[in-house]
C-alpha cells in the first residue's frame, strides 16, 4: 500500500568514478562494496591510488567483502565496527577534506541517507554526491506525529516503535533527516489499519 505520484523519493545515479576528480572517498556498508567493486572494474583501479574507503560490514557475505575491497588496493581503507562509527569517522574526514574530492555512498537506504546528512551539514551540494542502492529495501522512517525515528521497517503499515500509531509509510522522503515519511493511516476510526504488507525486502 503506497501513495501514487509522491515525487521525492530518492533516485540514484550509480558509483560512477569522476576521472577528473584529485581524491575519492567512498563510505560503503554492507553490499555497497558490490558497487565499488564493479566501478573498479569498468573504470580501472588507477583511481583506487588515490581513494579511501571507509566500509562498514552487514549482511551474511561481509567477510567476503572486505577481503575483496582491500585486493583493490585503495590507498586507505578503514573497517568500522557500526554505521554509527563509520558515520563519526566520515564527518571527521569531511572537516579535513581538500577541493577536488568526491564522495561516493553505497548501501542501503537508510545508510545513505544518514552519510548524505554528514555530507550536507559539510556544505556539500546535493547533486554532486555520487550514490548507489545496495542491498534490503527495508527503509528509515519518521513518524509524523512523535517524531521519532524506526530502521530497517520492511512493511506498510506498521506500528510505530516510539508511540505506537499504525503508520502508512510514504514515499515521501525527507532530505533533511535522511527518512521517509509515516503518517498514521487509522487516525479517524482507530483499530481499522489493513494487515501489514511486506513491501521492503
Amino acid at each position: 500500500m503506497l501513495v501514487a505520484g509522491i515525487k521525492s523519493r530518492p533516485v540514484y545515479g550509480g558509483l560512477n568514478v569522476d576521472a577528473n576528480a584529485r581524491r575519492h572517498l567512498f563510505a560503503l556498508e554492507g553490499e555497497g562494496a558490490l558497487a565499488l567493486m564493479e566501478a573498479a572494474a569498468k573504470a580501472g583501479n588507477n583511481f583506487l591510488k588515490t581513494a579511501d574507503v571507509l566500509y562498514v560490514a552487514t549482511g551474511s557475505r561481509a567477510a567476503e567483502h572486505d577481503k575483496a575491497l582491500a585486493a583493490l588496493g585503495p590507498d586507505t581503507i578503514w573497517q568500522a565496527p557500526s554505521v554509527p562509527v563509520l558515520l563519526n569517522r566520515l564527518n571527521v574526514m569531511l572537516g579535513q577534506t581538500h577541493m577536488g574530492t568526491r564522495l561516493y555512498l553505497a548501501g542501503t537506504e537508510g545508510f545513505i541517507g544518514q552519510a548524505m546528512q554528514v555530507a550536507l551539514n559539510h556544505g556539500i551540494d546535493y547533486g554532486s554526491i555520487r550514490c548507489e542502492h545496495r542491498g534490503s529495501m527495508a527503509r528509515r522512517v519518521q513518524c509524523v506525529h512523535c517524531k521519532g525515528i524506526t530502521e530497517n521497517v520492511t512493511t506498510s503499515p506498521y506500528i510505530c516503535t516510539h508511540c505506537g500509531l499504525s503508520l502508512l509509510v510514504r514515499d515521501h522522503y525527507s532530505r533533511r533527516i535522511g527518512a521517509f515519511q509515516g503518517v498514521n493511516i487509522d487516525a479517524e476510526e482507530p483499530g481499522t489499519a489493513p494487515h501489514p504488507e511486506e513491501l521492503f525486502p
